[in-house]
């Protein structure tokens, strides 16, 4: 119901007066809704990014948002002097190649890794390494990546984000004879933070930006071993 204000006097002070204006502005009604309409309230889904920043380091969620400096700085540098091998490597080492349905099938994997860019100028711009053996498991309903041989083994959880062309990677560096990788942020200069992507049937990526080595992008190359181990 409208207020009425119906003051006594005939002459009041401004002060007084700015204040009856704004007790009348909040007695005014609200309009009401047409007959059989009802107010609707929309509550967006969670973010699927949620999971992973939550668990993710600053320092780690600064490298994945600079992932198109990283890959502009390495190709350019490593360009210089290796054009003729990035293009041989056809989708793996272009920015922008992810497919659809990112998430890999579990089993084991050839696995190779290439560096890209100086992190300091006595690196190379661009290494090519041998294959190795990998690992795609299910571990509850996450999937995990193990690399299985070498002296640097990276180990790490794949978690869904946002951009469903992408899975994040999240994990450690195992060195030497250590059994058991470190969970990720139990050490800060071992953490891990990539994108996995599909980029060819049977054909992934895993990118690193900005790695904690000798380059400014790391790529990894993961494809299906032939004669996967039974069991």
């Amino acid at each position: 119901m409208p207020c009425a204000f119906r003051p006594a006097w005939k002459r009041a002070p401004s002060a007084v007066l700015i204040g009856v204006a704004l007790v009348a502005a909040g007695c005014e009604t609200k309009p009401k809704l047409p007959p059989g309409a009802h107010p609707v309230v929309t509550v967006a889904p969670p973010l699927k990014s949620g999971a992973w920043r939550r668990i993710a380091t600053d320092a780690d969620e600064d490298r994945l948002a600079r992932l198109d400096s990283a890959w502009q700085q390495a190709l350019t540098e490593a360009g210089k002097s290796f054009a003729n091998e990035i293009r041989k490597e056809g989708a793996l080492l272009k920015p922008h190649a992810a497919l659809q349905r990112p998430a890999p099938t579990p089993g084991s994997y050839n696995c190779r890794l290439i560096k890209l860019g100086q992190a300091s100028p006595k690196t190379r711009a661009y290494e090519s390494f041998k294959p190795f053996f990998c690992y795609v498991e299910v571990e509850g309903n996450l999937l995990t990546i193990v690399k299985q041989t070498g002296s640097q083994r990276p180990a790490g959880r794949l978690w869904e984000d946002d951009n469903p062309d992408r899975l994040i990677f999240l994990g450690s560096l195992t060195l030497g004879d250590e059994d058991q990788p470190l969970a990720y942020g139990d050490d800060p200069k071992r953490n891990m933070a990539g994108l996995f992507e599909r980029i060819a049937p049977f054909r992934w990526r895993l990118v690193i930006p900005w790695p904690q080595s000798t380059s400014k992008l790391d790529v990894f190359e993961l494809t299906p071993v032939t004669l996967q181990p039974e069991g």
